[in-house]
Parts: structure tokens; sequence; C-alpha cells
């Protein structure tokens, strides 16, 4: 990445809000237990808790890895090193494309096939553009040249070496 896209913030879709109170409230109404809590919940209480979570969602792509963050009383912070990302899937379903949505799922590194995708990011704003940034930052993760720190790593396994090797004389010596 060049220095310029060192961080990229993500902007997410104002129309995710109705988007959640709908989707809430369907699954309170399947529920008969959940209708009257679905009627406050269209009322008004669902709008509240929506524009609360709209304003705490975040997420930032780095240059070695994606932050997202959400929640109200319990809040989720999730890193996942660029690295580790084995795909990047862009999901449009006609409900999600009703409310003009879009969804992009992260599978990484040692997830298994029966679970749910790692992180899912419904209502950034131009999904397709953040998931080519996303895969283009993977890919030159990958071709960046290895970092000092390699060097000082392999000066201290060449002292281990140089040490062993004492080692091994002082008990050919004593043999």
């Amino acid at each position: 990445m060049t220095p310029d896209q060192a961080s990229v913030r993500a902007q997410f879709n104002p129309l995710i809000k109705p988007f959640l109170v709908v989707k809430i409230g369907f699954t309170m109404v399947c529920t008969v237990i959940g209708i009257p809590l679905a009627i406050v919940w269209f009322l008004g209480v669902g709008r509240w808790w929506a524009q609360h979570y709209f304003d705490r969602l975040e997420c930032q792509l780095g240059e070695r890895s994606i932050r997202f963050r959400k929640g109200i009383l319990v809040t989720t912070e999730k890193t996942i090193p660029l690295e580790n990302i084995q795909d990047v899937t862009f999901v449009e379903g006609p409900i999600l494309r009703r409310f003009n949505l879009s969804t992009v799922k992260f599978e990484t590194a040692g997830h298994s096939a029966g679970q749910a995708s790692d992180m899912q990011l419904t209502g950034i704003i131009d999904a397709q553009a953040f998931r080519a940034q996303i895969l283009q930052a993977r890919e030159a993760l990958r071709h960046a040249p290895a970092p000092d720190g390699n060097d000082a790593q392999l000066r201290v396994l060449r002292s281990i070496e140089a040490k062993l090797d004492e080692i091994a004389q002082l008990l050919r010596a004593k043999a």
C-alpha cells in the first residue's frame, strides 16, 4: 500500500438503520412472545437503537489488518490480520438490494467450512471497491520484502548456532 492508503476507513450507508429495524422487528413478529415487543420496537425503540448502533459502527483497513467495531451495550471489536484472510465474499440479496445495501464476508485461515464466516460487514458504501482494496492490500503484504526484523532474527539464530558449535566442540574434547 502507498503511504496515503496506509489506513482506509469504510463509510456505512445510513440505510442500514431502517434495514436493521425491519430485520429485527420481523424476527420479533415471527415469535408469539415477541409480538408485543415488536409493537414497542416499531413505535420508536428500534429507530433509537438503530441510530446508536449506526453511530458506533467502525471499520478500518490498515497496512497489516482490518479492524471492525460495533455494538451499544456489548461492544465487539475484531481485528483480522490481512495475511490470514483466505476469501472475501460479496453478498447482495433481494432484501439487501431493496435497501441499497450489501454484505462483505471474510473467511480466515483455520476457518472450517461448517461455521459462519469470521466477520460480516453489512452496509459499507461502495462495498465492491472496499473489497478490492482489501484484496489489493493482502497481495501487497504477501509480496512485500521481508522487514528488518528478519535480519535481527537471523543474527540471533547465527549466534545460537555459534554457541551450539562451541558446546559440541567442548563435548568432543571431553570425550
